[in-house]
């Protein structure tokens, strides 16, 4: 006997997935009202966000990740709505990046406030940045925004990225609406291709309950590798590591990868390993969730293994797959869903 306290293994939930990720909502509002995530008619100015003391410290959303890691957790990724509106970010990521255990800190913004900020983020030690953008087109763009006419800014700010760049790369996310932004498949790609920046075509989802979906707005991901395929060739690949939720492609003449983030016609819940943490402090175990665990009243106590063994309840309890289990069309008993601004995408 040596006397060393012998680790618990870390949990593994109903279906024996892993934890490894959690996404981290710093802040529930956002600059734009795109309509598949926050409509401008639900969300208007008279809507009741979060107040400023309602949002979890930086020091609480610190013992989280911290503890979590000693869960299995090695990626954080920081998102809102827009967390580029929480002040002083960059001392929270700063906390993040050196918590033992934790590897990656990755960050989702809409692009807008980006500018301003990239060398500090970039000195904080973030490691990764996606950023989100659904057309090159300034009339769809706005459409999509809810409005805002940004995309000059949020191209700038993508450009000086890549000239400062980040270890672990940037991605561009865009969100296929049929009828909506179908046309500017390949104009992001042809915008793309040769600049090391991964873009990653998702699929319409029914996040939340409030951004009108329906099956038919949804354009496949085979359709949007076909139409690529046919102008730009491209080959697959295998899969960084279980629990990657994009399947990725390379161009076979070299002009970098794109992915496809399928929920709806290819869902992943099989090897989902992700959490959502709410700024307010709620932790949910699926996007679609509609119930949450509320951690504010453990994170009262200084007690980190009381907290460690919440959060180990939680994931051993956890058996979601609503993907793999979706309706083709929303149901009117299936309850409120958490919206995605909430809880981050």
């Amino acid at each position: 006997m040596n006397g060393k306290k012998t680790e618990p293994p870390k949990p593994r939930d109903l279906l024996a997935r892993p934890w490894h990720d959690l996404r981290i909502s710093v802040m529930d509002r956002c600059n734009f009202r795109c309509p598949y995530c926050m409509p401008q008619s639900v969300f208007h100015d008279d809507f009741a966000f979060l107040e400023s003391g309602q949002r979890l410290e930086f020091s609480a959303i610190e013992r989280v990740a911290r503890i979590s890691a000693r869960l299995g957790v090695t990626k954080l990724r920081l998102t809102g709505g827009e967390p580029l509106l929480r002040p002083d970010l960059t001392a929270l990521i700063h906390r993040l990046t050196a918590l033992p255990g934790i590897d990656d800190v990755a960050l989702t913004t809409n692009g807008v406030l980006l500018d301003r900020h990239l060398n500090t983020l970039h000195d904080a030690g973030l490691s990764r940045l996606t950023i989100s953008l659904d057309s090159l087109d300034p009339v769809v763009f706005e459409h999509m925004s809810g409005g805002r006419d940004k995309l000059g800014a949020v191209l700038t700010a993508i450009d000086n990225a890549a000239k400062r760049g980040f270890p672990g790369g940037i991605k561009i996310n865009a969100m296929i609406q049929r009828d909506v932004n179908e046309g500017d498949i390949l104009p992001l790609v042809s915008r793309f291709r040769n600049t090391g920046i991964t873009l990653r075509f998702i699929e319409f989802m029914d996040v939340g309950t409030r951004n009108h979906w329906r099956q038919s707005a949804v354009v496949p991901s085979a359709i949007i590798l076909q139409r690529i395929n046919a102008l730009y060739p491209v080959e697959p690949l295998a899969p960084l590591y279980r629990g990657e939720v994009a399947q990725r492609y390379r161009f076979t003449d070299g002009g970098g990868e794109i992915g496809f983030i399928s929920s709806v016609t290819a869902p992943f819940c099989g090897d989902c390993s992700r959490a959502r943490l709410s700024s307010d402090g709620q932790i949910y175990t699926c996007l679609f969730a509609t119930t949450g665990t509320d951690l504010r009243p453990a994170l009262t106590s200084p007690d980190d293994e009381a907290l460690e063994a919440l959060l180990r309840r939680i994931w051993q309890g956890r058996a979601d797959r609503y993907s793999e289990i979706r309706n083709p069309e929303p149901q009117p008993d299936s309850g409120e869903r958490i919206e995605m601004y909430y809880i981050g995408g």
